[in-house]
């Protein structure tokens, strides 16, 4: 077998392959044998017509169409070891020569990981925000708990952050109803400000059967982005009363006794959650910083193939109804071709990233056990909702277990590079990355995942 490759872009290249035919006996053998399984010849059993009466009832077309069918994907593998090719994507294939007892040739086009050259992680230096948890957000932390054992009482009182309204608005332009901006007895926390902007400022401060008036900007539907006027009327007003924070709350409410005891507690996990904030945040920043420092052409057609799955996907949950897709975008106050855009640049950034992680674990080189690819399918399962057997035998059926090892992979590689950086906190202190992600001690006897 011969190969050649030509290179098209920095990320696409046309694999040119030779097969000789003396290189094609089992495959030959083969589709001799499945064909003479498929058809009855008067005077021989099923399977057991001689090659030249087959030859003579059905020419060789079949037989060298079958060669060809069996022969294209071992030997296209050949071609991309034995040429080092790291490829992306399915490739493009097309037969150019077929000629009967001498050579079967056939190019691909496939696209390839651009070379990338990896920054030094001992030179990147990150910021990210200080672990600061404080009696404020303690006493947080325990009103939010206190909030859900709270009571709604009516009010009379003028309204302040936190309390609750029943609201009726109205929103017209020119006079006409607005109706997808206008709505009745919607309930509504004063504080959240996520309804209508300027709702917070007009209600702050009304009593129950008061009104006010005020402008704001239609956010979605045929009108969007259009000055209305707005009217809210407030049918009723509530608000919470906290529980006692004392020890029969405390008992009542969670596993301990005493309020020093829930205190302790909540600042634990408190401390504990910031701490994982903090780890995320590395890792954002780390990569981030990396990305700046490294710069390569995308494969625009693993892109094009990401941007249509996404779309394809949505599409298909709403069973390939172009209107409701559109009546959905509208609702959401984007249009189609602003979705499209969106997309686009969301499967940049993933392809990008991805391509940057899987350089970066060609140079770190990290081992993955069997113990942390099935801690990691195990994890993913739970985050679907699924079996972790059934998640598993969907894997196994799809052959996508490899990809998930190439996750672990790419997230223990960037891990070892990011011990290396220098990070800060927003207060001067010093971070120590590898608090967080340092390397991890692994058992000797430790199997290691097969990749395939």
């Amino acid at each position: 077998m011969k190969t050649s490759v030509d290179k098209l872009s920095d990320t696409r290249v046309k694999l040119t392959v030779t097969v000789p035919f003396e290189e094609l006996g089992p495959e030959i053998d083969q589709a001799y044998k499945a064909i003479a399984q498929q058809v009855n010849i008067p005077g021989f059993r099923r399977g057991k017509a001689p090659r030249q009466l087959i030859d003579a009832r059905f020419g060789r077309g079949p037989i060298l169409e079958q060669v060809v069918n069996d022969m294209l994907p071992t030997r296209y593998d050949a071609a991309v070891t034995e040429n080092d090719l790291k490829v992306i994507g399915q490739p493009e294939i097309d037969v150019t020569k077929i000629e009967d007892n001498d050579v079967v040739e056939f190019t691909a086009e496939v696209d390839i990981r651009p070379e990338i050259e990896v920054p030094d992680f001992s030179k990147i230096k990150v910021t990210v925000p200080a672990l600061k948890v404080d009696d404020e957000a303690v006493d947080a932390e325990i009103d939010n708990l206190r909030a859900r054992f709270g009571e709604l009482k009516d009010t009379r009182r003028k309204m302040k952050k936190g309390d609750f309204a029943i609201l009726d608005i109205e929103a017209t332009i020119n006079g006409e109803k607005v109706e997808e901006a206008s709505t009745e007895g919607i309930s509504y926390e004063i504080g959240r400000d996520d309804l209508i902007e300027g709702l917070d400022k007009a209600i702050k401060g009304l009593k129950t059967g008061e009104e006010a008036e005020f402008t704001s900007e239609i956010q979605y539907g045929e009108h969007k982005g259009e000055e209305a006027t707005i009217k809210v009327f407030v049918q009723q007003t509530k608000e919470r009363k906290l529980p006692e924070l004392d020890e029969e709350f405390v008992q009542m409410a969670s596993e301990f006794d005493t309020v020093e005891e829930l205190r302790e507690s909540t600042k634990t996990q408190l401390e504990e959650s910031k701490k994982a904030q903090q780890a995320a945040d590395i890792r954002d920043e780390v990569l981030k910083a990396a990305l700046d420092k490294t710069k390569f052409e995308l494969p625009q057609a693993v892109v094009d193939e990401q941007v249509h799955n996404q779309l394809h996907q949505i599409l298909g949950q709403l069973a390939h109804d172009e209107t409701a897709l559109a009546q959905l975008l509208e609702a959401q106050g984007t249009t189609r071709e602003e979705f499209e855009k969106d997309s686009r640049e969301n499967a940049e950034n993933s392809v990008r990233t991805q391509l940057f992680l899987d350089a970066v674990a060609d140079q770190e080189q990290p081992e993955v056990s069997q113990q942390e690819l099935t801690d990691h399918i195990l994890f993913t399962a739970q985050s679907y909702g699924m079996d972790p057997n059934q998640f598993i035998m969907q894997l196994q059926q799809s052959g996508q277990v490899a990809n998930l090892f190439a996750d672990v992979r790419r997230g223990k590689a960037l891990a070892a590079a990011i011990s290396r950086t220098t990070v800060k906190d927003d207060e001067g202190n010093k971070v120590d990355p590898n608090d967080y992600f340092g390397e991890i001690e692994e058992d000797d006897n430790a199997e290691v995942a097969d990749e395939s």
